[in-house]
Protein backbone atom coordinates (compact mmCIF):
# COMPACT_ATOMS: atom_id res chain seq x y z
CA UNK A 1 0.00 0.00 0.00
CA UNK A 2 2.86 2.24 0.64
CA UNK A 3 4.37 1.75 -2.37
CA UNK A 4 1.15 2.25 -4.76
CA UNK A 5 0.67 5.82 -2.82
CA UNK A 6 4.55 6.75 -3.11
CA UNK A 7 4.53 5.85 -6.83
CA UNK A 8 1.24 7.82 -6.95
CA UNK A 9 3.02 10.85 -5.37
CA UNK A 10 5.96 10.83 -7.59
CA UNK A 11 3.41 10.70 -10.45
CA UNK A 12 1.49 13.32 -9.74
CA UNK A 13 4.24 15.95 -9.12
CA UNK A 14 5.72 14.57 -12.53
CA UNK A 15 2.33 15.58 -14.32
CA UNK A 16 2.30 18.83 -12.71
CA UNK A 17 5.60 19.45 -13.49
CA UNK A 18 5.22 19.11 -17.23
CA UNK A 19 2.78 21.84 -16.85
CA UNK A 20 4.24 24.61 -15.63
CA UNK A 21 7.02 26.32 -16.84
CA UNK A 22 10.76 26.12 -14.83
CA UNK A 23 13.05 28.93 -15.08
CA UNK A 24 16.80 27.56 -15.19
CA UNK A 25 20.51 28.99 -15.34
CA UNK A 26 22.66 28.53 -18.11
CA UNK A 27 23.65 24.49 -18.14
CA UNK A 28 27.32 25.28 -18.89
CA UNK A 29 29.03 28.34 -17.15
CA UNK A 30 32.24 29.12 -17.80
CA UNK A 31 34.56 28.81 -14.81
CA UNK A 32 37.55 30.55 -13.60
CA UNK A 33 40.56 28.23 -12.72
CA UNK A 34 42.11 30.22 -9.77
CA UNK A 35 45.22 27.53 -9.56
CA UNK A 36 46.72 29.15 -12.22
CA UNK A 37 50.36 29.17 -11.19
CA UNK A 38 50.91 33.31 -12.35
CA UNK A 39 48.06 34.44 -10.53
CA UNK A 40 47.47 35.36 -6.98
CA UNK A 41 43.50 36.09 -5.69
CA UNK A 42 44.39 39.41 -3.48
CA UNK A 43 42.37 42.26 -1.85
CA UNK A 44 46.01 43.17 -0.33
CA UNK A 45 46.19 46.41 -2.17
CA UNK A 46 42.69 47.07 -1.54
CA UNK A 47 43.70 47.25 2.01
CA UNK A 48 47.08 48.23 2.47
CA UNK A 49 46.40 51.83 3.13
CA UNK A 50 43.29 51.75 5.28
CA UNK A 51 45.06 49.10 7.36
CA UNK A 52 47.27 51.85 8.89
CA UNK A 53 43.82 54.26 9.43
CA UNK A 54 43.27 51.49 12.12
CA UNK A 55 44.43 52.29 15.27
CA UNK A 56 44.78 50.09 18.66
CA UNK A 57 42.94 51.58 22.06
CA UNK A 58 43.93 50.93 25.64
CA UNK A 59 42.11 52.04 28.14
CA UNK A 60 42.52 52.32 32.19
CA UNK A 61 39.09 52.75 34.25
CA UNK A 62 38.51 52.85 38.20
CA UNK A 63 36.30 50.08 39.04
CA UNK A 64 34.23 49.87 42.58
CA UNK A 65 35.62 45.78 43.15
CA UNK A 66 32.73 45.79 45.53
CA UNK A 67 29.67 46.77 43.62
CA UNK A 68 28.39 43.59 42.16
CA UNK A 69 28.75 42.23 45.52
CA UNK A 70 26.90 44.72 47.27
CA UNK A 71 23.68 44.41 44.86
CA UNK A 72 23.45 40.60 45.94
CA UNK A 73 23.78 41.64 49.41
CA UNK A 74 20.90 44.38 48.89
CA UNK A 75 18.90 41.92 47.66
CA UNK A 76 16.07 41.56 50.10
CA UNK A 77 16.01 37.90 49.46
CA UNK A 78 19.21 38.15 51.59
CA UNK A 79 18.52 40.33 54.40
CA UNK A 80 15.63 38.62 55.06
CA UNK A 81 17.77 35.28 55.40
CA UNK A 82 20.57 36.65 57.22
CA UNK A 83 19.23 39.41 58.80
CA UNK A 84 21.65 42.09 60.75
CA UNK A 85 24.54 39.18 60.21
CA UNK A 86 25.37 40.75 56.64
CA UNK A 87 28.86 41.90 56.25
CA UNK A 88 29.50 45.52 55.72
CA UNK A 89 31.67 45.91 53.00
CA UNK A 90 34.27 49.38 52.66
CA UNK A 91 34.33 50.77 48.89
CA UNK A 92 37.35 49.21 47.35
CA UNK A 93 38.82 50.40 43.81
CA UNK A 94 40.78 48.30 40.96
CA UNK A 95 42.28 49.67 37.95
CA UNK A 96 40.94 48.20 34.90
CA UNK A 97 42.18 47.58 31.61
CA UNK A 98 40.49 47.09 27.61
CA UNK A 99 41.47 46.80 24.88
CA UNK A 100 39.63 48.27 21.62
CA UNK A 101 40.28 49.62 18.10
CA UNK A 102 39.69 52.80 16.41
CA UNK A 103 39.48 54.65 12.53
CA UNK A 104 41.75 57.89 12.21
CA UNK A 105 39.59 60.30 10.00
CA UNK A 106 42.04 63.00 10.18
CA UNK A 107 45.27 63.38 9.40
CA UNK A 108 46.25 65.70 12.44
CA UNK A 109 44.96 63.17 14.83
CA UNK A 110 41.14 63.23 15.48
CA UNK A 111 39.61 59.04 15.73
CA UNK A 112 36.35 57.35 15.76
CA UNK A 113 35.75 54.81 17.99
CA UNK A 114 33.14 53.55 20.08
CA UNK A 115 31.76 55.06 23.02
CA UNK A 116 32.09 52.16 25.21
CA UNK A 117 35.33 51.97 24.42
CA UNK A 118 36.56 54.92 25.86
CA UNK A 119 33.62 56.14 28.25
CA UNK A 120 35.01 56.85 32.03
CA UNK A 121 38.04 56.10 30.92
CA UNK A 122 41.14 57.73 33.08
CA UNK A 123 43.19 57.21 30.57
CA UNK A 124 43.20 56.36 27.26
CA UNK A 125 46.65 55.12 24.85
CA UNK A 126 46.67 54.94 21.61
CA UNK A 127 48.83 52.66 19.31
CA UNK A 128 49.12 52.69 15.24
CA UNK A 129 49.49 50.00 13.99
CA UNK A 130 52.77 47.79 13.52
CA UNK A 131 54.37 51.00 15.89
CA UNK A 132 55.09 50.61 19.32
CA UNK A 133 54.38 54.76 20.18
CA UNK A 134 52.44 55.61 22.67
CA UNK A 135 49.83 58.65 21.92
CA UNK A 136 47.42 59.72 25.19
CA UNK A 137 44.47 60.66 23.64
CA UNK A 138 41.28 62.83 25.02
CA UNK A 139 37.92 62.44 24.82
CA UNK A 140 36.10 65.00 22.50
CA UNK A 141 32.69 64.06 22.35
CA UNK A 142 30.40 60.82 23.38
CA UNK A 143 27.59 60.10 22.18
CA UNK A 144 26.05 57.30 24.15
CA UNK A 145 22.83 56.76 21.88
CA UNK A 146 24.98 55.74 18.52
CA UNK A 147 27.99 54.20 20.45
CA UNK A 148 29.82 56.62 18.75
CA UNK A 149 32.67 58.59 20.19
CA UNK A 150 35.56 61.07 18.97
CA UNK A 151 39.09 61.18 20.45
CA UNK A 152 41.99 63.00 19.94
CA UNK A 153 45.93 62.58 19.52
CA UNK A 154 48.51 64.78 19.09
CA UNK A 155 50.14 63.48 15.76
CA UNK A 156 50.43 65.30 12.17
CA UNK A 157 50.34 63.18 8.69
CA UNK A 158 48.63 60.56 9.83
CA UNK A 159 47.12 58.21 7.23
CA UNK A 160 43.40 58.78 7.72
CA UNK A 161 40.66 56.82 6.30
CA UNK A 162 38.20 57.52 3.07
CA UNK A 163 35.07 57.40 3.76
CA UNK A 164 32.48 55.28 1.36
CA UNK A 165 28.73 55.93 0.89
CA UNK A 166 26.75 53.01 3.08
CA UNK A 167 23.98 54.24 1.42
CA UNK A 168 24.97 52.13 -1.59
CA UNK A 169 25.72 48.97 -0.11
CA UNK A 170 24.21 46.01 -1.16
CA UNK A 171 23.54 42.60 0.43
CA UNK A 172 26.24 40.56 -1.11
CA UNK A 173 29.24 43.40 -1.04
CA UNK A 174 32.50 41.80 0.08
CA UNK A 175 33.36 43.84 3.32
CA UNK A 176 36.88 43.59 5.51
CA UNK A 177 36.64 43.81 9.13
CA UNK A 178 39.99 45.49 10.49
CA UNK A 179 40.77 45.91 14.06
CA UNK A 180 42.78 44.40 17.36
CA UNK A 181 41.26 41.17 18.11
CA UNK A 182 41.76 40.26 21.54
CA UNK A 183 44.90 42.37 21.77
CA UNK A 184 46.62 40.82 19.10
CA UNK A 185 47.23 43.54 16.62
CA UNK A 186 46.24 44.51 13.78
CA UNK A 187 44.47 42.16 12.35
CA UNK A 188 41.82 42.05 9.03
CA UNK A 189 38.68 39.28 8.65
CA UNK A 190 37.04 39.20 5.08
CA UNK A 191 33.21 38.16 4.99
CA UNK A 192 29.74 40.11 3.07
CA UNK A 193 27.45 42.24 3.71
CA UNK A 194 24.80 40.08 5.46
CA UNK A 195 22.08 42.67 5.89
CA UNK A 196 21.17 45.67 5.85
CA UNK A 197 19.51 48.79 8.16
CA UNK A 198 19.27 45.88 10.73
CA UNK A 199 17.25 47.58 14.40
CA UNK A 200 15.66 46.37 17.41
CA UNK A 201 18.83 44.67 18.51
CA UNK A 202 18.32 46.21 21.80
CA UNK A 203 22.16 47.41 21.52
CA UNK A 204 22.09 50.79 21.06
CA UNK A 205 18.80 54.00 21.04
CA UNK A 206 19.38 54.61 17.53
CA UNK A 207 20.35 51.71 15.00
CA UNK A 208 21.09 51.05 11.46
CA UNK A 209 22.99 48.42 11.33
CA UNK A 210 25.21 46.95 8.63
CA UNK A 211 25.02 42.94 9.83
CA UNK A 212 28.42 40.96 8.01
CA UNK A 213 29.84 37.32 8.81
CA UNK A 214 33.07 39.08 8.64
CA UNK A 215 34.73 37.77 12.12
CA UNK A 216 34.35 40.37 14.77
CA UNK A 217 35.99 39.61 18.26
CA UNK A 218 36.56 40.99 21.33
CA UNK A 219 39.11 44.04 20.46
CA UNK A 220 37.46 44.79 17.28
CA UNK A 221 34.96 47.36 18.37
CA UNK A 222 35.37 50.90 16.90
CA UNK A 223 37.57 49.20 14.41
CA UNK A 224 37.07 49.81 10.48
CA UNK A 225 34.74 47.69 7.98
CA UNK A 226 36.03 48.58 4.58
CA UNK A 227 34.60 47.20 1.17
CA UNK A 228 36.72 45.67 -1.62
CA UNK A 229 38.05 48.98 -2.30
CA UNK A 230 39.25 50.26 1.28
CA UNK A 231 36.46 52.24 1.50
CA UNK A 232 35.33 52.92 4.97
CA UNK A 233 31.32 51.56 4.62
CA UNK A 234 30.86 50.94 8.55
CA UNK A 235 32.34 50.83 12.44
CA UNK A 236 32.59 47.69 14.28
CA UNK A 237 30.68 47.70 17.19
CA UNK A 238 29.04 44.47 18.65
CA UNK A 239 27.93 40.76 17.60
CA UNK A 240 25.44 38.48 18.66
CA UNK A 241 26.80 35.60 20.52
CA UNK A 242 26.01 33.07 23.56
CA UNK A 243 29.96 31.98 23.95
CA UNK A 244 31.55 35.69 23.41
CA UNK A 245 32.96 34.22 19.98
CA UNK A 246 32.03 34.63 16.56
CA UNK A 247 29.31 33.12 14.99
CA UNK A 248 29.18 34.89 11.98
CA UNK A 249 26.88 37.77 13.20
CA UNK A 250 28.31 41.24 13.68
CA UNK A 251 27.64 44.60 13.56
CA UNK A 252 28.54 47.64 12.24
CA UNK A 253 27.23 51.53 12.44
CA UNK A 254 26.99 52.69 8.61
CA UNK A 255 29.97 55.36 7.46
CA UNK A 256 27.22 57.63 6.86
CA UNK A 257 26.01 58.07 10.21
CA UNK A 258 29.24 57.46 11.54
CA UNK A 259 30.33 60.59 9.17
CA UNK A 260 27.27 62.87 10.43
CA UNK A 261 27.79 61.89 14.38
CA UNK A 262 32.04 62.79 13.88
CA UNK A 263 31.21 65.97 12.53
CA UNK A 264 28.86 67.44 15.14
CA UNK A 265 31.43 66.17 18.09
CA UNK A 266 34.29 67.54 16.46
CA UNK A 267 32.77 71.14 16.03
CA UNK A 268 30.44 70.90 18.95
CA UNK A 269 31.58 68.39 21.52
CA UNK A 270 27.81 67.07 22.08
CA UNK A 271 24.90 65.70 19.75
CA UNK A 272 21.86 67.70 20.16
CA UNK A 273 18.95 65.74 18.23
CA UNK A 274 15.29 66.67 18.04
CA UNK A 275 12.35 65.42 20.08
CA UNK A 276 8.52 65.62 19.44
CA UNK A 277 7.41 63.46 22.93
CA UNK A 278 5.44 60.66 21.98
CA UNK A 279 5.48 56.69 22.41
CA UNK A 280 5.05 54.87 19.28
CA UNK A 281 5.19 51.33 17.87
CA UNK A 282 5.27 49.28 15.07
CA UNK A 283 1.73 48.35 13.01
CA UNK A 284 1.23 44.55 13.89
CA UNK A 285 -0.83 42.81 11.56
CA UNK A 286 -4.09 42.83 13.58
CA UNK A 287 -3.23 46.72 13.09
CA UNK A 288 -2.62 46.93 9.46
CA UNK A 289 -6.04 45.74 8.73
CA UNK A 290 -7.62 48.42 10.49
CA UNK A 291 -5.42 51.43 9.56
CA UNK A 292 -5.07 51.89 5.62
CA UNK A 293 -1.34 52.67 5.71
CA UNK A 294 0.44 49.66 5.81
CA UNK A 295 3.88 51.29 7.05
CA UNK A 296 4.38 53.82 9.13
CA UNK A 297 4.68 54.47 13.36
CA UNK A 298 1.82 54.16 15.70
CA UNK A 299 1.87 56.73 18.73
CA UNK A 300 0.53 55.07 22.05
CA UNK A 301 1.04 58.10 24.33
CA UNK A 302 1.62 61.81 23.89
CA UNK A 303 3.24 63.80 26.41
CA UNK A 304 2.12 66.80 28.19
CA UNK A 305 3.05 70.16 26.53
CA UNK A 306 5.28 68.11 24.15
CA UNK A 307 5.83 69.36 20.60
CA UNK A 308 3.59 66.83 19.35
CA UNK A 309 0.95 67.98 22.22
CA UNK A 310 1.19 71.32 20.60
CA UNK A 311 0.81 70.39 17.00
CA UNK A 312 -2.13 68.30 17.98
CA UNK A 313 -0.80 64.67 17.75
CA UNK A 314 -3.28 62.04 19.71
CA UNK A 315 -3.17 58.83 20.75
CA UNK A 316 -3.78 56.11 17.85
CA UNK A 317 -3.02 58.47 14.69
CA UNK A 318 -0.33 56.98 12.56
CA UNK A 319 2.76 58.64 11.50
CA UNK A 320 3.25 57.78 7.40
CA UNK A 321 5.56 60.74 6.80
CA UNK A 322 8.09 63.25 8.07
CA UNK A 323 9.04 66.20 5.49
CA UNK A 324 8.07 64.02 2.54
CA UNK A 325 9.63 61.20 3.44
CA UNK A 326 7.91 57.81 3.84
CA UNK A 327 8.08 56.46 7.36
CA UNK A 328 8.79 52.65 7.53
CA UNK A 329 8.13 51.82 10.93
CA UNK A 330 8.69 53.28 14.71
CA UNK A 331 12.68 52.84 14.33
CA UNK A 332 12.64 55.36 11.05
CA UNK A 333 10.50 58.00 12.83
CA UNK A 334 12.85 57.37 15.88
CA UNK A 335 16.39 57.96 13.36
CA UNK A 336 14.58 60.66 11.30
CA UNK A 337 13.16 63.54 14.29
CA UNK A 338 16.49 62.16 15.84
CA UNK A 339 18.74 63.26 12.95
CA UNK A 340 17.18 66.75 12.71
CA UNK A 341 18.40 69.52 14.51
CA UNK A 342 16.11 71.13 17.94
CA UNK A 343 14.22 74.39 16.59
CA UNK A 344 13.33 72.77 13.34
CA UNK A 345 9.96 73.02 12.41
CA UNK A 346 9.06 69.45 10.33
CA UNK A 347 5.93 68.83 8.53
CA UNK A 348 4.34 65.56 9.87
CA UNK A 349 1.49 63.79 7.78
CA UNK A 350 -0.56 61.23 9.85
CA UNK A 351 -3.69 58.93 9.18
CA UNK A 352 -6.51 58.93 11.76
CA UNK A 353 -9.96 57.59 10.73
CA UNK A 354 -8.98 56.71 7.34
CA UNK A 355 -8.19 60.29 6.48
CA UNK A 356 -4.70 61.54 6.09
CA UNK A 357 -4.32 64.99 7.97
CA UNK A 358 -0.89 67.05 8.33
CA UNK A 359 0.63 69.19 10.77
CA UNK A 360 3.65 71.47 11.53
CA UNK A 361 6.05 70.33 14.61
CA UNK A 362 8.83 72.44 15.93
CA UNK A 363 11.41 70.25 17.49
CA UNK A 364 11.87 70.35 20.88
CA UNK A 365 15.87 69.36 22.06
CA UNK A 366 16.01 65.48 23.58
CA UNK A 367 18.34 66.52 25.98
CA UNK A 368 16.50 69.51 27.59
CA UNK A 369 13.53 67.43 27.70
CA UNK A 370 15.03 64.53 28.80
CA UNK A 371 17.67 65.62 31.09
CA UNK A 372 17.10 63.62 33.86
CA UNK A 373 19.50 65.37 36.09
CA UNK A 374 18.40 68.70 35.11
CA UNK A 375 14.72 67.70 35.98
CA UNK A 376 15.55 65.76 39.13
CA UNK A 377 17.55 68.64 40.99
CA UNK A 378 17.51 66.77 43.86
CA UNK A 379 18.43 63.46 42.88
CA UNK A 380 21.97 63.91 39.96
CA UNK A 381 23.37 61.34 38.64
CA UNK A 382 20.31 59.27 37.48
CA UNK A 383 19.80 58.02 33.70
CA UNK A 384 15.93 57.53 33.36
CA UNK A 385 13.96 55.75 30.47
CA UNK A 386 9.86 55.72 30.55
CA UNK A 387 8.97 52.38 30.03
CA UNK A 388 7.30 52.29 26.49
CA UNK A 389 6.42 48.77 24.63
CA UNK A 390 9.97 48.86 22.87
CA UNK A 391 11.80 49.23 27.34
CA UNK A 392 9.72 46.51 27.92
CA UNK A 393 10.44 44.37 24.92
CA UNK A 394 14.44 45.02 25.24
CA UNK A 395 14.92 45.10 29.39
CA UNK A 396 11.80 42.39 30.01
CA UNK A 397 10.14 44.02 31.72
CA UNK A 398 6.56 42.22 32.60
CA UNK A 399 3.56 44.25 31.25
CA UNK A 400 2.09 44.65 34.99
CA UNK A 401 5.08 46.58 36.46
CA UNK A 402 4.74 50.49 35.65
CA UNK A 403 7.10 52.97 36.73
CA UNK A 404 10.45 54.59 35.43
CA UNK A 405 13.34 52.32 35.14
CA UNK A 406 16.76 53.54 36.04
CA UNK A 407 18.81 53.12 33.21
CA UNK A 408 22.08 54.08 34.63
CA UNK A 409 23.54 55.20 37.53
CA UNK A 410 26.77 57.63 37.08
CA UNK A 411 29.62 56.42 39.52
CA UNK A 412 29.94 58.75 42.81
CA UNK A 413 27.07 60.91 42.03
CA UNK A 414 24.59 61.55 44.72
CA UNK A 415 22.08 58.71 43.46
CA UNK A 416 24.92 55.97 43.75
CA UNK A 417 25.44 57.42 47.22
CA UNK A 418 21.50 56.85 47.91
CA UNK A 419 21.10 53.59 46.95
CA UNK A 420 19.85 53.80 43.19
CA UNK A 421 21.24 51.05 40.82
CA UNK A 422 20.86 50.19 37.58
CA UNK A 423 17.81 48.52 37.20
CA UNK A 424 15.76 49.86 39.63
CA UNK A 425 12.16 51.28 38.15
CA UNK A 426 10.54 54.11 40.47
CA UNK A 427 7.25 53.04 41.07
CA UNK A 428 6.03 55.25 43.93
CA UNK A 429 7.21 58.39 46.06
CA UNK A 430 6.06 58.91 49.20
CA UNK A 431 1.64 58.21 48.26
CA UNK A 432 2.35 58.70 44.72
CA UNK A 433 2.31 56.49 42.05
CA UNK A 434 4.75 57.26 39.28
CA UNK A 435 4.29 56.15 35.91
CA UNK A 436 6.26 59.02 33.73
CA UNK A 437 9.37 61.15 33.71
CA UNK A 438 6.56 64.06 34.49
CA UNK A 439 5.22 62.24 37.64
CA UNK A 440 8.49 62.05 38.87
CA UNK A 441 9.95 65.13 38.56
CA UNK A 442 6.63 66.84 39.89
CA UNK A 443 7.21 64.64 43.10
CA UNK A 444 10.54 65.24 43.60
CA UNK A 445 9.69 68.96 42.79
CA UNK A 446 10.60 70.03 46.73
CA UNK A 447 13.09 70.23 49.41
CA UNK A 448 10.93 68.32 51.95
CA UNK A 449 12.03 64.91 52.54
CA UNK A 450 10.31 62.02 50.87
CA UNK A 451 10.69 57.84 50.27
CA UNK A 452 11.44 56.62 47.17
CA UNK A 453 10.35 53.21 46.62
CA UNK A 454 12.11 51.33 43.97
CA UNK A 455 10.79 47.68 42.21
CA UNK A 456 14.44 45.67 42.45
CA UNK A 457 14.39 42.46 40.78
CA UNK A 458 10.70 41.83 41.91
CA UNK A 459 10.98 43.45 45.60
CA UNK A 460 10.44 46.65 46.22
CA UNK A 461 12.69 48.72 48.20
CA UNK A 462 12.67 52.41 50.14
CA UNK A 463 15.28 54.97 49.50
CA UNK A 464 14.97 57.85 51.59
CA UNK A 465 16.17 61.59 50.17
CA UNK A 466 16.57 64.30 52.28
Amino acid sequence: MKKIILISSITAIALFAGSIDIASMPDNPKRLDPSNKNTILSYHNSIKEVKHSVVNISTTKTIDQNNQLNQMLNNPLFKDFFGNRLPNTAPQKRQAHSLGSGVIISQDGYIITNNHVVEDADEIIVTLINETKEYKAKIIGLDPKTDLAVIKIDAKDLQAAKFGNSNNLQEGDMVFAIGNPFGVGGSVTQGIVSALNKSGIGLNQYENFIQTDASINPGNSGGALVDSRGALIGINSAILSRSGGNNGIGFAIPSKMVKDIATTLIKDGKIDRGYIGVAISDLTNDLKDIYDSKNGALVLNVEDNSPANKAGIKRGDLIIEIDNKAIKDANDLKNIVGNKTPGKTIEVKFERNSKIKSTEIVLANMDISLNTEAKLAYVKGLNLEEITENVRQKYQIPSHIKGVLISGVKAGSPAQKLGFMPGDIVVQVNQTTIETIEDLKNALNSKKKKVVFVNRNGYHKPIVIK
